[in-house]
């Protein structure tokens, strides 16, 4: 810790108290607490209204909600061109890139900036904003939040066939939609994997639904692979989540049904490849259409048109055989390898972080026009 805090302070970081502006109550932030969080892990980030952060800590099985007074609106975003991301972070921290752990990046749609969660590898968890070229780190010793402990979460202990430890899908994605903070990850229920949805302002109740999918490229059911990355699709009037899995099926759930108490099986729209698992997931509309993108581990960014998902009403039930072969809703490969990240910029463009051919980590804007 010593080698850290003398780093943030011969590089010249700038120490805020997450303020870039007036301090700001409202009804979402009127029960909210003064003072340090106590955050373990620095894991999923996304944002709600009034430039709030979400930040999803696996260690401490929980959601906490800060409150960034952000809110300076901005309508259009600066481009981004960023090489040596990893090694300008680890820089900025006083250490190097192999002692960091990149988690998530999440654009407020306020201001336009963007915000990363980090962990170092002695345990500590930093939570950054970029400021043009360089990186502002936000204190989180005293802040305006709020928080809540996920019910019946995956055991700290707890771990897999393989003897890897399952607490860190506690909570594999994150998303705020309508009111609600969305939640994926493993429980420690029977049927552990698991889709919480949680009123904001955060209450004491949480609906959390148990899931089972039919995985096409295992040709089998199954009940405790997390999701891993998701998002929220309208069809018939009706909101969907959208769920990826490694290995990768897509699967729909009604969300309206995902609720406390229930077993939800969902409907296998496609099975995109073996060998492979999904990263991140964002939509954006273009020239009156709307668009899916899927970064992957293994594969390029993936493209699955609205239209594609709305107009295919079958349920694939039998297997895959074939390694890495796809059945079910079709998609475009775009020519992006290893995209780690991605978030919506602003109204025409995306963010993404990428790993290069020449190992470089850079951080890029594109027109959504292009995309």
């Amino acid at each position: 810790m010593k080698a850290l805090k003398w780093g943030l302070a011969l590089t010249g970081i700038i120490l805020i108290f997450v303020a870039a502006g007036t301090e700001k109550t409202s009804k979402l932030t009127s029960n909210f607490t003064k003072g340090n969080p106590g955050i373990a892990s620095m894991d999923k980030l996304a944002f709600g209204p009034e430039g709030i952060l979400l930040i999803g800590d696996t260690k401490n099985a929980a959601i906490y909600a800060i409150n960034t007074m952000d809110f300076k609106e901005k309508s259009e975003a600066e481009e981004v061109d960023l090489e040596a991301f990893d090694q300008k972070i680890a820089s900025s921290l006083g250490t190097t890139a192999d002692q960091i752990q990149i988690n998530d990046m999440a654009v407020n749609p306020i201001s336009k900036s963007i915000y990363f969660s980090i962990n170092i590898i002695d345990g500590t968890p930093v939570l950054l904003r970029l400021k043009g070229q360089e990186f502002e780190h936000i204190s989180l010793q005293d802040v305006s939040y709020d928080k809540i402990e996920l019910e019946n979460a995956v055991g700290i202990n707890a771990e897999d066939k393989r003897g890897r430890p399952l607490r860190v899908w506690a909570i594999s994605d994150l998303k705020y939609h309508k009111g609600k903070v969305l939640v994926s990850g493993l429980s420690n229920k029977e049927f552990g994997s698991t889709f919480r949805s949680i009123s904001f302002p955060f209450d004491d109740k949480q609906d959390y639904a148990s899931l089972e999918i039919w995985h096409a490229a295992h040709g089998q059911y199954e009940t405790h692979a997390p999701i891993k990355t998701f998002d929220i699709i309208e069809l018939d009037k009706t909101d969907y989540l959208m769920a990826s899995y490694t290995c990768t099926p897509l699967v729909l759930f009604p969300l309206d049904d995902l609720k406390t108490g229930v077993h939800a099986k969902g409907r296998t729209v496609a099975e995109l490849g073996a060998g492979n698992s999904p990263l991140d997931m964002i939509s954006y509309e273009k020239e009156g259409k709307k668009y899916f993108l899927m970064s992957n581990s293994n594969r390029p960014v993936m493209r699955i048109k609205y239209d594609e998902i709305a107009d295919f009403k079958e349920t694939l039930t039998e297997p895959v055989e074939e390694f890495a072969a796809t059945e079910g809703v079709a998609y475009d490969n775009l020519p992006f390898p290893y995209v780690l990240q991605m978030d919506i910029l602003d109204d025409k463009n995306v963010i993404y972080l990428q790993r290069t051919a020449e190992g470089d980590l850079v951080l890029r804007s594109r027109t959504t026009k292009w995309m």
